[in-house]
């Protein structure tokens, strides 16, 4: 059966360099309650930084972050180098660079609970690594550690902390390579000779010292009882929660990787290994001063903050505004400019958060396109009793006078209609406004280095007169709806070219001279769009009714148009390529898709790709056994379209399905990825599918990790998943049993099968196989022995069982020729 596409609401939530205080999904207006107004206050009466540092979203201690941000004050971040593309999904089938923008936005989610910041480098997660060596040399080393100095020089940290050892301890090649980054920082950082492009920007930093958060996980406890600890497991009177509960909290975010976490109440220690600059004894501070009384001219500015906190009233805190002015004044006298616009900041959204005022711009459209005009809304209240004036506002185009009064307690709107400057970028994450290398995102910016995301594509700035006082605000503009579940919904505008184009699916098989359908779905974002469409195909592959004209009417308006797509001749030898689609308009060329990605955790995600669709073509026999494929899906993968590609019936099935369907009529059954994992039904359903490879049907599991099996029991003879993997996408691959069946039935597999694949050949690979299991292949990574636990297959009585952990859910939908002759064997009769 056909495959749906869902169809998602879209947006793109954009994040600032200069931290903005947590919220919910778009940057609305700050809205604290008295007692975050309290926490805020006394943050801003408290100096100090800290910078985390590892190398994935999940590496992070989260109540060691909460702690620092919200018992101790200090201005935390994490340091993430990669953005997790890399890994695995457990909630949905998106991968590569889909996965590390929702793993993005799940980390500034994380920050949001537990109040720390985020940053990242130009790293690309390529997959496992077994050492730093090997790490170091696809990121390169210069380049990462480039940007980790000017994530120190700019951010300022007293304090370095990483999360893991600098040796193989550190069980992963990403890890053991940011600990060696951050080291290194910590000095390069100092030094005017180490990237001395920088120093345009920022000026040399050297932290107080860097100190590695040592771990006890299980199987692996390096904490020892004499080495510097702290308790991090205390509770915050003003957010009513421990630091455990808002750790656990913060660290379910990463519901990508299934990190759902229990609270840990009560005391709980961090235990600390210094690696270089002055043994701390009683803080990890020591040393460092973070009163305003360590920073020249502070000490006026710490008086008065003090004064404001004995003077604060829960119930009245707008009678803190004045005070707050007072204080921005003698913080705009600070010499130290990245303290003093950090702190600015800090004074600003506390004086809007006491004094009620709430400011907003936004959009009449979800969709904006450069050159085009839109209309904006601002809307605004006063609910507090201050004299407020709102001067003016200045939109992209200019400044609009206002000259109002907001007056108490009511609610204040005004339109424009505005133009977007015809040189507003799409609204595409930097990092993936040009394509990636393997293992190195391609930006040039020095300024964008670090950003979680990219800043508003559009801001409106509201100057405002408050008792005489001026202060002033930058919001972006915001789209704003009500959903009939969720109530008001803000979401960012998202700025998209005129015109897109979205092919129908990802891979296209091509197994003999038959055309294939091709389609596309041309979506307009502006009324009036008319051009051509135009396939390119490479070499080997023609588009028979090619550069096909299309017209739009209205914005949003969508049309499909189908392309003719053949081999130009005999299909007798694999090839692979990219198709790219270009819509010619008005003299311009567009090539861009339209992708969005939502879920409720995290804001809705827009994506623009290019438009792309890879090409196999490969002589593929399917032999006998039907068309038939019941597919079971774990965590999420596209296998199913690739199944179909290949000229398969697939067929999702749900539990039901599994207890109660005729499963004979399925020619093979296929569990996804991660379907032990994920699939609880499965441990109940385990007699009815041994029956059903006993009575003649074929069962393929694909991989599944060794944590949180939901049986141990998954063939019809014991095998035991183990971490152990080849990362290797190279490794030569050894044919143990080079007459088995599945090795030449249908389709004749040679070592050419295992060219072109991408990131790995597999994972959790199984131990402790029965005798009664043949292993067809043995594989290893350099300097390893060889695994023969990639793939299993056996006879059971009148069927066939297979377990592999060769990674598919990757080859498949890279159109990986070899992998589709495969993994036809693997179901073939």
């Amino acid at each position: 059966m056909a495959i749906p596409i869902s169809m998602k609401k879209t947006t793109l939530i954009l994040g600032l360099w200069i931290f903005t205080l947590p919220s919910v999904f778009a940057q609305k207006g700050v809205e604290w309650d008295a007692a975050k107004i309290k926490l805020q206050m006394e943050k801003l009466n408290t100096l100090g930084t800290v910078l985390y540092v590892a190398a994935h979203p999940d590496d992070e201690n989260t109540t060691l972050i909460t702690y620092s941000s919200n018992d101790k004050k200090y201005r935390t971040a994490y340091l993430s180098l990669n953005r997790g593309s890399g890994g695995q999904n457990l909630i949905g089938d998106e991968q590569g660079p889909e996965l590390g923008v929702i793993r993005t936005e799940e980390l500034l989610e994380a920050r949001a609970k537990d109040g720390g910041e985020q940053f990242f480098t130009h790293a690309l997660d390529f997959g496992f690594s077994k050492t730093a060596k090997e790490t170091l040399e696809f990121w390169g080393h210069d380049r990462i550690l480039s940007d980790v100095v000017w994530i120190v020089r700019k951010f300022r940290p007293d304090i370095i902390i990483c999360r893991f050892p600098e040796d193989k301890r550190a069980g992963h090649g990403n890890h053991w390579a940011s600990a060696i980054l951050a080291h290194e920082a910590f000095t390069a950082a100092a030094d005017p000779k180490k990237f001395p492009d920088q120093l345009k920007y920022v000026s040399t930093w050297q932290p107080k010292r860097i100190l590695w958060d040592v771990f006890s996980f299980p199987g692996m406890n390096l904490t020892k009882p004499d080495q510097f600890k702290v308790n991090i497991g205390g509770f915050n009177p003003l957010l009513g929660q421990g630091y455990g509960e808002i750790a656990a909290q913060s660290r379910s975010m990463h519901k990508s990787q299934g990190m759902g976490s229990t609270p840990f109440y009560g005391d709980q220690f961090a235990y600390f290994k210094t690696i270089a600059g002055g043994e701390p004894k009683t803080s990890i501070m020591d040393g460092v001063n973070t009163s305003w009384s360590g920073i020249a001219g502070g000490r006026e500015t710490g008086t008065l903050i003090q004064k404001a906190l004995d003077q604060y009233e829960s119930s009245h805190p707008e009678k803190s505004v004045p005070l707050l002015f007072e204080i921005k004044k003698t913080i705009k006298k600070l010499s130290d400019t990245t303290l003093m616009h950090y702190k600015e900041k800090q004074v600003d959204d506390l004086i809007f958060a006491c004094s009620g005022i709430l400011l907003n711009a936004i959009s009449s459209n979800p969709y904006i396109v450069a050159g085009e005009n839109i209309k904006i809304r601002t809307e605004g209240i006063n609910r507090s009793q201050a004299n407020v004036i709102l001067h003016s506002i200045k939109m992209p185009e200019g400044m609009k006078e206002v000259n109002r009064n907001l007056t108490p307690n009511k609610f204040d709107t005004s339109s424009y209609l505005m133009n977007v400057p015809q040189n507003t970028p799409i609204s595409q994450p930097y990092w993936l406004m040009t394509e990636p290398s393997f293992a190195y995102y391609n930006f040039n910016d020095q300024l964008l280095v670090g950003k979680p995301m990219n800043t508003p594509s559009l801001e409106a700035t509201f100057y405002l007169i408050i008792n005489g006082n001026r202060i002033e605000i930058t919001r972006p503009v915001l789209y704003k709806y009500t959903d009939p579940v969720r109530g008001e919904i803000f979401e960012n505008i998202v700025v998209a070219p005129p015109v897109t184009a979205n092919i129908k699916d990802e891979v296209y098989v091509l197994t003999d001279e038959k055309a294939q359908q091709v389609d596309v779905k041309v979506k307009g974002f502006k009324p009036g769009v008319k051009g051509v469409a135009h396939v390119d195909v490479p070499a080997g592959f023609i588009v028979s009714n090619n550069d096909q004209p299309f017209s739009l009417k209205n914005a949003a308006d969508e049309i499909i148009i189908s392309f003719s797509l053949v081999h130009s001749g005999a299909v007798n030898s694999t090839s692979s390529g990219l198709m790219n689609v270009s819509l010619k308009v008005d003299g311009n060329q567009y090539s861009r898709g339209f992708k969005t990605i939502a879920f409720t955790h995290v804001p809705a995600i827009t994506l623009f790709p290019l438009a792309q669709a890879r090409l196999a073509s490969v002589p593929l026999l399917k032999g006998k056994g039907g068309n038939q494929i019941g597919y079971v899906m774990g965590a999420g993968d596209k296998v199913p379209d690739a199944l179909v590609q290949m000229g398969y019936t697939v067929h999702l099935l749900s539990d039901k399905d599994l207890s109660s369907s005729n499963l004979a009529y399925y020619d093979a059954i296929i569990v996804g990825i991660r379907g032990y994992n994920t699939r609880h039904h499965l441990q109940f359903v385990r007699t009815r599918l041994m029956d059903y490879v006993q009575n003649g049907g074929s069962l393929i599991v694909q991989y599944n990790t060794n944590q949180g099996l939901v049986t141990d029991s998954i063939g019809p003879y014991p095998f035991k998943v183990v971490n152990k993997r080849v990362t290797d996408e190279k490794s030569p691959v050894t044919f143990l049993l080079p007459n088995d069946p599945i090795v030449n039935y249908p389709n004749k597999i040679t070592q050419d099968d295992f060219k072109g694949w991408v990131q790995e050949r597999g994972l959790y690979f199984v131990e402790n196989v029965d005798a009664r299991y043949r292993k067809p292949f043995a594989m290893q990574d350099p300097e390893e022995d060889f695994q023969d636990g990639s793939l299993i297959v056996t006879n059971f009585g009148k069927g066939k069982f297979v377990y592999t952990s060769l990674d598919f859910f990757r080859e498949l939908p890279a159109g990986v020729p070899g992998a589709f002759r495969l993994f036809v064997n693997l179901i073939a009769k």
